[in-house]
Order: C-alpha cells, then structure tokens, then sequence
C-alpha cells in the first residue's frame, strides 16, 4: 500500500470504490516495486500540477485544457482520466501539502534522478503550455526542484530546455527544421560548442530521455509517448544543428 500524502490523495481520488478503481488503472497499480514507483509519479504528476494551476488564486479554462491535453497525449481511459482529474482537484486545496508529498516522492523514486527530472521537466512544460511562466508558477517550480534535490543551476537547465522546446513546437516547420537557437538551447549547449560538444551534448540527452530506460525505472508506460516526443525533439535538435553547420 502506498501511505502519505500520496496514497491519502488517491484514496480520495477514488473514495469508496478504491478497490475497484485500482483495478481499472491498469498498469498503474501496487504490484511490485515499478508499480510501486509508477503509481507514485502518476499520482504527484497530476498532485502537483492542480497545485501549480491554482498557484495564482484561481484555475483558468486554459490551464484546465492543458491539464486535459496532457491526460489525453497519455492516452488515458476514461477511468485513468477520471482519477487524474481528481487528483488534480486534490492538488487544488486549500492546505495540500506539497512539501510531504514531494518528499514522499522523492523517497518512491529511491532518488532516481532521470525520474525526478521528467517529472520536473512535465511540470515546466505544463506551466509554459499557456505561453506565459507566472511569477508565482515560478516560484513553485524552483520550489519543486530544490525539494527533489535540484541545484539552481540544475533547474535553469530544465526550464531553458523546455522553454526552447515549448517555443519550437509553437513556430512553423521548414526544411532546415526547428528554429537553430531553440536547437541548441535544447541540448543544453550554446552557438560556440565544438563538434564534439555537440555530440556530446546529444548522447546526454537522448540516454537520459529513452522511453525503455525511464519506463524500467518507474515511468508509468502511459507517459511512455511524453518521452517520445521529446526524443523526437532532441533527434530534430542535432539534426538542425548539424544541418546549419554543413552550409
């Protein structure tokens, strides 16, 4: 069973048919020490995302959509997606205590530290998803970080990549790619790095980011396409870079 904040929010979430909502879950269950792991980080995923939206006094219908569009890149079932929606309410309260819950998470996650960055890097995604970082969304971010043992200079690392990533997505598609700069603050590198850097760079990315490894550790497999499309993302990156650099 998982105790804490974390399992006092999903027995919340399904109230007195528990037993029965564990079980349309699906993979996202209590068997085993993945399992174990993968309903923590389903859990606190959709915990503090209702947190974050509610970070400045009130839930938009915007942030509600993202919420929603990231349930349904999941591909979640109907009873999936009912239980993520709750707990997203439950993030939500008044009173939720994100600091045990992320701690709680932190210790599920045995400190897995590709973990703990793809949850923060869902999160900065979702606070950018409106085109516009709160200052109190920003706050709660760096909040989030240094409780799961990100440095500062660790976490500007995060939301520079999601920043580069979430605005080339925005921006139109052409032969030469996603737009350079973005390319390279993708991969954590500036216009200056070397070849060797570059590639570097891209190894780094693409080893912390493979959907098979991060699933083994604990990913729920519903998140596995979320992992997906930021490899395709890394692999367009060193592919415009590479491409402006060959003219």
């Amino acid at each position: 069973m998982l105790g804490g904040p974390l399992g006092a929010a999903l027995g919340a979430a399904f109230g007195h048919n528990f037993d029965k909502g564990m079980s349309s879950l699906g993979k996202v269950g209590f068997t085993g020490d993945i399992q174990r792991i993968q309903t923590a980080f389903f859990t606190a995923t959709f915990l503090v995302m209702g947190h974050l939206a509610k970070s400045d006094g009130q839930v938009s219908r915007a942030e509600i959509h993202i919420a929603e569009d990231l349930m349904s890149q999941m591909r979640l079932n109907a009873s999936q997606k009912q239980v993520a929606q709750r707990l997203f309410n439950e993030g939500k309260k008044k009173g939720f205590p994100l600091d045990d819950a992320l701690m709680q998470f932190r210790q599920e996650c045995h400190r897995r530290k590709l973990l703990l960055q793809m949850f923060m890097e869902i999160q900065v995604a979702v606070a950018l998803s409106d085109g516009e970082l709160q200052k109190s969304e920003l706050q709660i971010l760096q909040h989030c970080a240094s409780r799961l043992g990100f440095t500062g200079v660790e976490f500007q690392g995060i939301l520079q990549r999601i920043q580069a990533q979430v605005h080339s997505q925005a921006q139109p598609r052409t032969q030469q790619g996603m737009p350079l700069e973005d390319a390279y603050k993708l991969l954590g590198i500036t216009s200056s790095a070397s070849e060797q850097d570059v590639k570097k760079a891209y190894r780094r990315q693409m080893n912390q980011h493979h959907p098979d490894k991060l699933v083994s550790k604990g990913l729920p497999e519903e998140m596995m396409e979320l992992a997906n499309k930021k490899v395709h993302d890394i692999k367009q990156a060193y592919e415009t870079i590479r491409a402006s650099r060959k003219k």
